[in-house]
């Protein structure tokens, strides 16, 4: 259970000094304009949420593990099972705890790793409110891919690298609508950023680029020279290829930050850019 922090208290002023000092300092406190209100306890699943985290910031929980079962829960955290219900609801839109009906061994609450749902959404929602202008995101994106494009020209294997060659090859037959061409680029760049190696890289792409495809696809339906568009991705994309089958780091950074701009700039309906 959590308890209230208690304050000391401090006496009063003596004298005719201290409570004219005290007046004036509540009248420019209502000058100020801040609203001051009682301050409310934190409802029963913020605080299951917050037990659950200390665990497994404390390394006892950790991938994998099964929490205990919803009634026995509330029973060792004192709190209502109702309370556990829906902490464990926003931990799983949250991608660290997953869910499986049933009964036997594969039942139960797990602890998850599931980052890119987490921050799919995250990005996605916030991006459409306009938290996360459009333009933040592609200056973000392009730190990330310029990075990304360096590691996998050091790191990337044979399989890797046939895997970014049959991505293209989606964009690259006849009749290819937007939509596919759209995101069968998206998966070239995620693809390229797991080619570098860095977990979290590849992560944050896939989140930007999922979070990016609305306005992206939007944006390409208002292209009138699709295809002179579409040739112009294509060219880049493989130079960026060709750099990262030759090994080129600085280059193939240098190429990809080029084409994400060049791709902006082709863009101008792009919302937020």
């Amino acid at each position: 259970m959590v308890e209230n922090a208690r304050h000391a208290e401090v006496g009063p002023q003596s004298g005719r000094t201290g409570r004219a000092e005290e007046t004036g300092r509540a009248r420019q406190s209502e000058r100020s304009g801040a609203a001051w209100a009682p301050v409310s306890r934190r409802s029963t699943h913020e605080l299951v949420i917050a037990a659950i985290e200390d665990q497994i910031m404390n390394g006892a929980l950790v991938v994998g593990d099964l929490l205990p079962p919803e009634r026995e829960l509330a029973a060792r955290l004192h709190v209502s099972r109702t309370g556990v219900r829906e902490a464990i609801r926003v931990l799983e839109a949250h991608g660290v705890l997953r869910s499986e009906v049933g009964s036997g061994r594969g039942a139960g609450t797990f602890v998850a790793a599931m980052p890119s749902a987490a921050l799919e959404r995250f990005l996605r929602l916030h991006v459409a409110l306009a938290n996360f202008p459009v333009h933040d995101v592609i200056e973000t994106r392009i730190l990330l891919a310029r990075a990304s494009a360096a590691l996998a020209a050091e790191r990337a294997d044979e399989e890797a690298l046939d895997g970014l060659e049959e991505h293209l090859a989606r964009t690259e037959g006849p009749g290819v609508t937007r939509e596919v061409f759209n995101d069968a680029d998206t998966d070239f760049h995620v693809a390229l950023a797991r080619a570098g190696g860095n977990a979290l890289f590849a992560e944050m792409t896939g989140a930007i680029r999922a979070s990016l495809r609305a306005p992206l696809l939007e944006a390409f339906t208002k292209v009138e020279d699709w295809e002179a568009m579409a040739d112009m991705l294509r060219r880049q994309h493989r130079q960026i290829l060709d750099a990262l089958r030759a090994g080129e780091a600085e280059e193939a950074a240098r190429l990809t930050a080029e084409h994400i701009r060049a791709a902006s700039a082709a863009l101008p309906e792009l919302p937020g850019a």
